[in-house]
């Protein structure tokens, strides 16, 4: 088991366009079905792989494009760091100052920590000054216990 770190800053507006974020239905809309539904289903089949917006599910981030991994830890200890070096490093910029407490961030990465040694996956999200968005995920890997058909990027 392994654990893949992703992140991801943006528009909020972008970020809520929830249709590329979640993959597509197996089944295409069926013959007949309006002219902007089929061409809304043949966008999200078409993008969702190759989007770097985050997934609504954590653990499809496994099937994103491997340049958007930003580690790799076999040790959840590992891997919680970088998420607590992320949380530092963005926390000027929360748009909510209770967020920034730095008692409240270690806490986060204490129980990422423990999420992560337990074979779950880790995202955190946090609004940003202007309005933007901060997600911070950490994927185990090999295999993803909700998702446990999704192959490993990197391999």
């Amino acid at each position: 088991m392994h654990h893949h770190a992703y992140l991801w800053t943006g528009p909020k507006a972008r970020f809520d366009d929830e249709a590329l974020r979640r993959p597509p239905h197996p089944d295409p809309p069926p013959a007949g079905s309006r002219p902007e539904l089929v061409e809304r289903y043949r966008q999200v089949a078409a993008e969702f792989r190759t989007s770097d917006l985050p997934p609504l599910e954590t653990a499809y981030w496994l099937v994103k494009p491997r340049s958007l991994v930003r580690g790799t830890w076999d040790e959840a200890k590992e891997a919680a760091a970088w998420l607590g070096e992320r949380l530092a490093e963005y926390a000027p910029r929360f748009a909510v100052e209770g967020d920034r407490d730095t008692a409240r961030l270690a806490r986060l990465v204490d129980a990422a920590a423990e999420r992560l040694r337990s074979g779950a996956d880790v995202s955190y999200g946090c609004y940003l000054e202007r309005p933007s968005y901060l997600t911070l995920a950490v994927v185990t890997c090999s295999p993803n216990r909700a998702v446990p058909g999704l192959a490993c990027p990197c391999a």
